[in-house]
């Protein structure tokens, strides 16, 4: 079991929170983390930028799609696009728009969120990226 640290906008924090969102999606057109280095069993730490980590979930599930197409895009739009909890069809088509030139898709299904009333590790981070394997 691994563990990660992902970043995530206080919008996308609350709305994991709620349980309005149980499907994280990560896009790149290179293979970067989360692709292929995160499996079933593994815990995420939910931080949002420059604070503390807020929560964790553990991991459910996950598929990675390796050549995205556009059928897949569509697939993943119509299949999975409630439980990414994008809020609005204008948000959830500028969200797909941004990501049309990916290559590489992660979807993670998120089971067991925990919120923390204080954060039981410190991880020190000064970099932009949006993913970390600890």
């Amino acid at each position: 079991m691994s563990k990660h640290l992902a970043i995530f906008s206080k919008d996308v924090i609350e709305e994991i929170f709620a349980g309005r969102k149980n499907i994280e999606s990560r896009f790149s057109q290179k293979k970067i983390a989360p692709f292929g280095v995160i499996e079933r069993g593994d815990i995420v730490y939910i931080k949002p930028p420059g604070r503390e980590v807020v929560g964790q979930f553990k991991v459910a599930k996950v598929i990675f799609i390796d050549g995205l197409s556009k059928d897949e895009w569509e697939l993943i739009k119509q299949k999975y696009g409630k439980n990414l909890s994008l809020g609005s069809k204008k948000k959830d088509q500028r969200y797909f728009d941004k990501h049309l030139n990916a290559k590489y898709a992660t979807l993670i299904f998120m089971d067991e969120v925990e919120k923390f009333i204080t954060s039981p590790v410190r991880i020190k981070k000064k970099d932009l990226r949006g993913w970390m394997v600890l």
